[in-house]
């Protein structure tokens, strides 16, 4: 008996440690509380729950991987210019990729997709892949799609997106020594 005591005394002990280190219970008016999905993240970042791009900025340093925010990087600034005519479906900054849509000339049987990936942020060409597919259509059903080696268009990519960078790395070192 004196045994059953002592241990329904430790558990009760236990469990008032336990629920008093989770905090009071508040009440919430729900008419407070914002709706829908939008408005609960944004209520969330306010109060500095969640992720906000501020809030990965300021922990550089902190992880394994470290990225950029990609307006200071120039080989990303550079590919999005170079390619600001073509349709984009994928934009991943941290994954380090661009992909475009299929484009063509008007009433072409051919098109072309761009695959823009970053190797490193240093602005050098092997740290930039891209890659060009072909597509030639026979009718609306009957379509190859090919990969294009080491080709002209891809060569004439890389080498405006490097000249760019180079550019927008030159002008940011001139904005930097002023300051």
């Amino acid at each position: 008996m004196k045994f059953s005591k002592l241990l329904f005394t430790i558990f009760l002990f236990l469990s008032l440690i336990t629920i008093s280190s989770c905090g009071m219970y508040k009440k919430v008016d729900q008419r407070q509380m914002p709706d829908g999905a939008d408005a609960k993240a944004r209520k969330n970042i306010e109060e500095g729950k969640g992720v906000s791009i501020t809030g990965i900025l300021n922990k550089r340093g902190g992880g394994a991987t470290n990225y950029e925010f990609s307006t200071s990087n120039p080989m990303w600034r550079a590919s999005l210019e170079i390619l600001d005519f073509l349709p984009l479906t994928t934009v991943d900054y941290s994954g380090g990729m661009i992909i475009t849509d299929w484009y063509s000339e008007s009433n072409s049987d051919e098109s072309i997709k761009i695959t823009v990936r970053f190797l490193s942020n240093e602005v050098r060409s092997d740290n930039l892949k891209i890659i060009v597919h072909k597509k030639k259509c026979l009718s609306a059903t009957d379509c190859v799609v090919t990969q294009l080696g080491n080709n002209e268009i891809s060569n004439e990519l890389q080498l405006s997106i490097i000249k760019t960078a180079a550019r927008f790395e030159k002008e940011d070192k001139k904005k930097n020594k002023k300051r």
